[in-house]
């Protein structure tokens, strides 16, 4: 049987919960066995809002037990609080959270999993439950495997995008443009594609100042930094293209031109992604030595509970999770 896929339940108190209910209603046929990590009573709570009867889902204590297409194997004291309420920050909602991600990266690291799949995450509950140095998934991960090199990559049908950065406010994203961060970039993207299974990533980087900067017109970057990055990336053997004008370079992607586009900053690239296919946009993680996807939306706390939530995100994580494991991605 093959190893299985570790899908995280994500915060109790957003939608997490609510998306692998749909998701596991739609009867789905997963190429390897799905484990799903978190608390049982969180789904529970999630089909009481929803009207329906949990799905039977047998309680395995460790990952080599999975032999059912789907079962649960649950964080250690996983109680549920008293006060628990959908669509607010709960420290102990934050704390089962990331338990499950521990424990389903624990299980990727051992070689025990194939992969893992997230469910979203709430940054005030981890924040709350004392993981004070952790901002997100990919922080935690790296925090886990030792790693200190990371990139998010954004994908959706016809689409993939990199970010230099994401967690950083747009002066200091500007001020992260440097010839090493670019470079580093670049080889990281290659290498992590290209052990994915992608001969030959055709990468573009998009620049950073309209129209390229015009040679220095309207900045420096392109100049400066960004064109020395994509020389010295040639060199070691990187299918690069670039700077290319930001309001060129995703739609030259989409078209076929290029594989994977390096954006310089969270907006540049989401706002492409979310405008080209939103609700099948997944993320992956690049710089860990293990696969994890994820859903590219938050808890959405506003609408937890209410069963409003698209499950569209969480299956297509699911299924880009499966073909990177079987050397499928395009």
């Amino acid at each position: 049987m093959s190893k299985p896929i570790a899908i995280t339940v994500g915060d109790p108190a957003g939608i997490g919960p609510e998306v692998v209910l749909k998701t596991l209603l739609k009867n789905p046929q997963p190429r390897h066995p799905w484990v799903l990590v978190g608390a049982r009573w969180s789904l529970q709570r999630s089909a009481e809002a929803l009207g329906i009867a949990l799905p039977a889902v047998d309680t395995i204590k460790a990952f080599n037990e999975a032999s059912a297409a789907v079962s649960i194997l649950e964080p250690a004291d996983s109680v549920a609080p008293a006060d628990f309420c959908f669509g607010q920050v709960q420290a102990a909602c934050g704390d089962v959270a990331v338990r499950s991600i521990e424990l389903a990266a624990t299980g990727c690291l051992d070689n025990e999993v194939a992969a893992m799949v997230t469910a979203p995450i709430n940054k005030e509950a981890i924040h709350a439950a004392g993981y004070v140095n952790d901002i997100g998934h990919q922080e935690i991960l790296a925090r886990l495997a030792g790693v200190n090199r990371t990139a998010t990559m954004l994908m959706t049908p016809g689409l993939k995008v990199v970010h230099l950065s994401t967690h950083k406010s747009l002066a200091q994203a500007v001020e992260y443009v440097r010839f090493d961060t670019v470079l580093d970039k670049l080889q990281l993207m290659h290498d992590t594609l290209t052990r994915w299974g992608m001969q030959r990533p055709r990468i573009a980087l998009a620049a950073l100042n309209p129209h390229g900067g015009e040679g220095g017109l309207l900045g420096q970057e392109e100049v400066a930094e960004l064109t020395p990055a994509v020389a010295q990336a040639q060199t070691l053997g990187i299918d690069v293209t670039g700077p290319v004008p930001a309001d060129s370079v995703f739609n030259r992607a989409i078209n076929g031109e290029f594989d994977v586009v390096l954006a310089l900053y969270h907006d540049q690239g989401h706002i492409a992604i979310k405008v080209h296919n939103f609700h099948q946009s997944t993320t992956a993680t690049l710089g860990i030595p293990f696969v994890r996807t994820s859903v590219d939306h938050g808890t959405a706390f506003d609408i937890a509970g209410t069963g409003a939530a698209d499950p569209t995100g969480l299956l297509a994580a699911v299924e880009a999770a499966e073909a990177i494991v079987d050397g499928r991605l395009a």
